[in-house]
């Protein structure tokens, strides 16, 4: 169950990861919000068992805020609000989205190893690259068995 303290986190979470191209800690957020930091770090948690954000594992960083990840991927997204990291190729285009429906996604050929642009235009697929094939290895209900993997 969420509480409005966990939603506070959440929205400051992804607000800040926006603006600053990464999350805040949770001592961050905890001065931004005027809330003791062990609090947050509960809700930290608490959003973590909710699947709303992933943890790096044994600390209280954020790993993922779905669909930014906090660390280096093959997957680099440029938009106009800013470069960012995707999890995986829909979270990727997701932080186009996410992000006005602008911009261009930088990854390889998981066949091949090529490199590939997905340039997307008022929330379409552009260019050469526009007809390749998504190949999801794992089912989407298996995704959160292992989210790193995925």
């Amino acid at each position: 169950m969420t509480t409005d303290l966990d939603n506070d986190v959440r929205l400051h979470i992804y607000r800040e990861f926006v603006a600053q191209g990464e999350p805040p800690t949770v001592a961050e957020t905890a001065s931004a919000l005027a809330q003791r930091e062990d609090e947050v770090a509960h809700a930290y948690r608490r959003l973590e068992h909710a699947r709303v954000i992933v943890l790096a594992p044994g600390t209280l960083s954020v790993w993922m805020a779905n669909p930014l990840c906090a660390y280096p991927s093959p997957f680099r997204v440029e938009t106009p609000r800013g470069d960012f990291w995707g999890v995986c190729a829909w979270d990727a285009l997701g932080i186009v989205s996410m992000l006005g429906g602008d911009g261009a996604v930088h990854t390889h050929c998981a066949d091949c190893n090529e490199s590939m642009t997905l340039r997307v235009e008022a929330r379409e697929l552009r260019g050469a690259d526009a007809g390749g094939v998504f190949h999801v290895v794992v089912p989407p209900t298996q995704w959160w068995d292992n989210i790193a993997f995925t």
